[in-house]
């Protein structure tokens, strides 16, 4: 009876230090890629965040080297619940396997905290390339190899392999040209500068209403309901071709349990909000809002997930 009385009291401790931490000064949270939908839900939460915790919470984007920078940023910092970190599959699942001498452990140095949504992509090209599928794309490619050029938001993200995955699966030459963010490497395919490339609904969704981009493929299982009449890359004859991309909070790695769990508690709820969950479902995004340890488990599974796709596309940091 003693033992479940103690039990009982530690259980009732451990959740009332979760409740009681607060942060003491602002807190930043790092983005490390620029723009695109990473910095789109770190905004979205950051006031949120500053509603229940009474501290400023600031955004900071800090890209380069496939969101590496911002990473290793984070899970270098003091761990005492300052500062956060929006991840993505780049620097938290794909780099392990791209880049040779990462200089940090994302399952060691870094915590997760919660698994926020996830989202396919769309595959889409300038209007000015005469295709409308994905068969006319790849029949196009074939024609003059190493012709057509495709962007993505960085070295190491869904946007980069998942092109990888299409040039290995078809067979086709398209040159890579990786940029910073969404913002620049959208400017560019707007302008023909590249021809094609993957990307989240929340980047593109616009430009295709408005006519400026073409989506000739999704890359989920089922099409998007918000634009029904694009066919995934399974229908146009690509079993299993399937890519997610996904964004979550993580912390760096020796953060007390106590902090992450309130954290946890607070962007489980703030994603909850119909305001919040309208706004991310507008965008296409489905919300998930895991615990850190399903997190942490989707994390062990994403690493050898796209370690394959690197190995097989034999995809590069280059």
């Amino acid at each position: 009876m003693k033992k479940i009385l103690l039990l009982l009291a530690l259980v009732i401790s451990q959740g009332a230090n979760a409740q009681d931490w607060s942060p003491s000064k602002p807190v930043r949270i790092i983005v490390p890629i620029v723009g695109s939908t990473n910095d789109v839900l770190a905004r979205l939460f950051a006031p949120e965040l500053q509603k229940a915790f009474g501290q400023p919470f600031l955004v900071e984007n800090k890209g380069g080297s496939g969101g590496n920078i911002g990473a290793d940023f984070v899970a270098k910092a003091e761990p005492d619940g300052h500062t956060l970190l929006i991840g993505f599959n780049g620097p938290i699942a794909v780099n392990v396997s791209l880049f040779k001498n990462l200089p940090y452990d994302p399952q060691k140095d870094l915590a997760p905290i919660s698994l926020v949504v996830t989202m396919p992509q769309f595959l889409v090209v300038n209007p000015s390339l005469p295709v409308k599928n994905v068969a006319e794309f790849v029949a196009h490619a074939r024609k003059d190899p190493g012709k057509l050029s495709y962007g993505s938001v960085s070295i190491g993200s869904a946007s980069h392999l998942t092109m990888e995955m299409l040039k290995t699966a078809s067979k086709i030459d398209v040159v890579h040209v990786p940029y910073k963010g969404a913002p620049p490497v959208l400017t560019d395919l707007l302008g023909g500068q590249i021809h094609a490339g993957f990307f989240v609904p929340g980047n593109v969704l616009g430009y295709m209403k408005e006519g400026k981009l073409r989506a000739i493929a999704a890359t989920g299982r089922k099409r998007f309901a918000a634009v029904p009449d694009v066919p995934t890359m399974i229908e146009q004859g690509f079993p299993d071709f399937e890519a997610t991309a996904w964004i979550g909070f993580l912390a760096p790695g020796k953060t007390p349990r106590n902090i992450i769990d309130r954290y946890n508690r607070e962007i489980v709820r703030i994603a909850a909000l119909p305001e919040v969950k309208g706004k991310l479902e507008a965008l296409s995004m489905e919300v998930v809002a895991t615990s850190p340890d399903e997190f942490r488990q989707w994390i062990a599974k994403e690493i050898p997930r796209w370690g394959k796709v690197i190995k097989d596309t034999g995809a590069t940091a280059d």
